[in-house]
């Protein structure tokens, strides 16, 4: 089954994809998340050009577990993504992606430059990786 994740960000949505086997994640691109009507439109692009069968979108949550005003966001965001797709949609827990991602680009070398165009897409596919291990 192949799984496309979401990064969700203020700025930027960061994307990343299973193969079809639903085994391996890939970091894909990041997608501007305004104005909303052109993330959306690119978003049906990927969905039907990769023959995605389930999205995961990372739900932001406190250290203790709780969620917070991050949260409340990602929820709306669901809802838009529900109103606009028939893709089945889950949350997925996405503490420490972003800075577990930035630190595996800094390991790579990647500069400071690079890296903020890329962490966005790394932490999705580190979400989809914790996601594709839990279920398998």
């Amino acid at each position: 089954m192949r799984v496309l994740a979401l990064d969700h960000g203020t700025v930027r949505i960061g994307v990343a994809c299973s193969d079809p086997l639903g085994m391996i994640a890939t970091p894909l691109e990041f997608i501007p998340a305004d104005p909303q009507d052109k993330f959306l439109a690119r978003l049906g692009q990927l969905i039907a050009e990769r023959g995605v069968e389930q999205i995961i979108v990372g739900m932001p949550r406190n250290m203790d577990g709780s969620y917070g005003d991050a949260a409340k966001k990602v929820k709306v965001f669901v809802e838009v993504l529900r109103q606009h797709t028939s893709v089945p949609i889950r949350t997925w827990d996405e503490r420490l992606t972003s800075a577990q991602a930035n630190r595996q680009l800094i390991d790579a070398g990647v500069r400071r430059s690079g890296r903020k165009e890329k962490v966005d897409a790394a932490a999705a596919a580190i979400l989809l990786e914790s996601f594709l291990d839990a279920t398998s």
